[in-house]
């Protein structure tokens, strides 16, 4: 690979789930097995060794992921609708559950990089064992009893790109922290990015309907639709680039208290962050850790690795804001931000709460999102580490202001 496969715009998850013109069976098997072929791609250039490691407590190691994975399909899919099911492991359940509470006791997150065992090749035939069964469920079930189940499988599918996305972001971080940096891939490149001549798009007020409208898949936090007051505003078109932050930090950016949160400036003084995560000044140059090793900076490429709180801080200092969630959605829609989709997730000032009427779904699944909404703030679009087809204009991604771990950049917005 030359890089990671970046999200088409605005596409739907699984789209040969949504097609009519194959049988439901073969439909499923192609999907499932599809997704399950990307993660094996993803750890395909890791060594035992690099699977293991778990770099910080918000990372998980790629062998965990590709266990958890598996182990969401064995317990939602075949534990819960195959009779007589066995699972492969008695023990894996306990080591692979992640926060489902209503699933069962679990390991502790932040010593999962300790599990030695079962090793990667354990996990490998762990995945193929599942795999195996499930084809076999697919393909031996009634398909109105399928049917009823493409709601679950579609999550799985869903869940299981969010975790191939997770561990490009999560070795990356590992590989960040050697003092001789080793590539992912020699290979890769930073995707190219597109610049507007006209630099701002604007949205009159007016009341839009927002959030996810129909039946194609989507996760419960982006429901339901719903009317929003957006505008009068100014959107950037373009992301903030490299060249833009490197004024801001040769400004004296990281260490004017004036244009941060307090909780920023505490975060940002205490870890000792003077430029966006993964950078190191090398010779009295900044270059920056990536998938394909340590590389020099491009100016003309967007920033990434930001947390809530830089983005914030750079938006003040440039006498801007960041925008809301709802003006970036109603802004994509219309087709007119650049970039929009595919190189840095784009931090927004929404915090991560309900939309008004939210229920989350019920049973253990329904512990996927609604919990988490609290303390945390709205990223919208996609990432070059994003599996092809996992990003739409409502995708609602979330974390905490702090994080910068993840392929994070912004685009500004403007009230004047």
């Amino acid at each position: 690979m030359t890089k990671p496969a970046s999200a088409a715009a605005n596409s739907t998850a699984s789209p040969s789930l949504s097609s009519e013109s194959r049988p439901l069976t073969q439909r499923l098997v192609d999907a499932y097995l599809a997704v399950r072929d990307e993660t094996e791609r993803r750890a395909a250039p890791l060594s035992p060794e690099d699977q293991l490691i778990q770099s910080m407590p918000d990372a998980s190691p790629a062998k965990w992921h590709r266990a958890h994975t598996t182990w969401f399909f064995e317990q939602f899919l075949l534990g819960e609708h195959v009779q007589g099911y066995t699972p492969f492991h008695p023990d894996y359940a306990y080591l692979f559950n992640s926060y489902y509470v209503s699933a069962g006791p679990r390991h502790a997150r932040h010593q999962r990089g300790h599990l030695t065992r079962p090793t990667a090749d354990e996990v490998t035939a762990y995945r193929r064992h599942v795999d195996a069964e499930v084809v076999r469920f697919f393909q031996t079930t009634d398909e109105a009893k399928l049917a009823a189940l493409v709601p679950l499988v579609e999550v799985g599918l869903n869940h299981e790109q969010q975790h191939q996305e997770l561990m490009f972001t999560d070795i990356l971080h590992a590989f960040a922290q050697n003092p001789i940096p080793p590539a992912y891939d020699a290979a890769w490149r930073f995707p190219a990015s597109s610049r507007a001549a006209a630099e701002w798009v604007t949205l009159s007020e007016g009341i839009h309907t927002v959030g996810h409208g129909d039946d194609s898949f989507h996760f419960d936090n982006e429901k339901p639709a719903h009317r929003a007051l957006v505008g009068p505003v100014r959107l950037a078109k373009n992301l903030v680039t490299n060249a833009e932050w490197l004024a801001f930090i040769k400004d004296g950016g990281y260490s004017s208290a004036t244009l941060w949160l307090m909780d920023g400036f505490g975060t940002a003084s205490g870890e000792g962050w003077r430029a966006p995560g993964h950078w190191r000044e090398v010779d009295g140059e900044w270059t920056i850790m990536t998938l394909g090793g340590l590389q020099p900076i491009d100016p003309q490429a967007p920033v990434c690795h930001v947390s809530y709180y830089e983005a914030d801080a750079f938006a003040r200092w440039s006498g801007k804001h960041l925008p809301t969630e709802m003006e970036w959605e109603v802004a994509a829609r219309a087709g007119q931000l650049n970039d929009a989709y595919g190189i840095v997730w784009q931090w927004t000032r929404s915090a991560y709460s309900p939309y008004p009427g939210y229920r989350a779904i019920e049973g253990a699944l329904g512990e996927y999102n609604g919990k988490f909404m609290v303390n945390q703030l709205v990223l919208r679009g996609s990432s070059l580490a994003t599996p092809d087809g996992h990003s739409r204009v409502t995708y609602r991604n979330f974390f905490y202001p702090h994080h910068r771990w993840q392929f994070t950049g912004l685009r500004l917005a403007d009230y004047a």
